[in-house]
């Protein structure tokens, strides 16, 4: 990763690797995407298990969960394509994705970043907590914002795809995932280092930066938050800090940037 621009981000990796990866991860650059040997593979997902045509390939199990049924129907007809790929079920909510994984217990789930009743995130969340055997995701998105991908991957998602991604990418992406590596495209792994690279806003922080967009005043923020006027006026000034703005207007423009909020805040 030569050049002055990636430099920053490249000095950022390691921190990757300590705040977001299992130490067994190696974020050593490859020349079109990042992976690593975490686990073992639960079955052998890459090899036929016989030469005779009569003797069937082990399938690689996969749910598809988008809230948008060109996308389902698209990664549906990539993957069904594949011999050695089973596409077990397809689900259009958070929900749904949930209680489908929980029936089928797949070997890959794909689940999108915005759904309804629940969001990307609060899915891999909650299918990570508490299992002995963590699901394998692959968070599938129209967005490449900085907090957007140090979420996923801070929550314990496997693989980060754009939904421009091209089949080759997707089934590359499935595989190694799939096979108990990670797979995170270079462009992505480098908003990554970029993202751990500034400093993170607190859980209130963030509150008050909402606020901020929505047009508040600091002391309407504080009625809101039964926070004094001065506590209020602290957190912007540490927000213009992390954030390197120097306003108001500034920090809403850089925070809508890395994904810190949205247009819909």
């Amino acid at each position: 990763m030569g050049g002055a621009r990636n430099r920053p981000a490249s000095a950022a990796l390691a921190r990757i690797q300590l705040e977001y990866l299992p130490s067994t991860m190696s974020l050593l650059p490859l020349p079109q995407s990042l992976t690593s040997q975490a686990e073992k593979p639960r079955r052998n997902t890459l090899q036929k298990t016989g030469s005779s045509p009569n003797i069937p390939l082990e399938q690689i199990r996969v749910i598809i969960a988008d809230d948008h049924p060109v996308v389902r129907e698209g990664l549906s007809s990539i993957l069904s394509a594949l011999e050695d790929v089973q596409v077990v079920a397809e689900a259009a909510n958070g929900k749904e994705a949930c209680e489908l994984y929980h029936q089928h217990s797949p070997d890959v789930l794909i689940v999108d970043l915005r759904m309804p009743e629940k969001d990307g995130l609060q899915v891999v969340t909650e299918l990570m907590a508490g299992r002995a055997r963590k699901p394998r995701i692959i968070v599938i998105t129209t967005y490449e914002s900085e907090e957007d991908i140090r979420r996923a991957v801070r929550a314990g998602a496997k693989g980060y795809l754009l939904k421009a991604a091209d089949a080759e990418q997707i089934e590359e992406a499935v595989r190694a995932v799939a096979a108990g590596r990670t797979l995170f495209p270079t462009e992505i792994t480098l908003k990554l280092a970029e993202s751990v690279a500034h400093p993170e806003l607190t859980k209130r922080e963030l509150e008050v930066l909402r606020y901020i967009a929505n047009g508040r005043s600091n002391k309407e923020i504080g009625a809101i938050l039964y926070i004094s006027e001065a506590t209020v006026k602290g957190h912007v000034r540490s927000i213009l800090t992390k954030l390197e703005a120097i306003g108001r207007a500034e920090a809403i423009a850089i925070a809508n940037k890395r994904g810190l909020i949205h247009a819909n805040t």
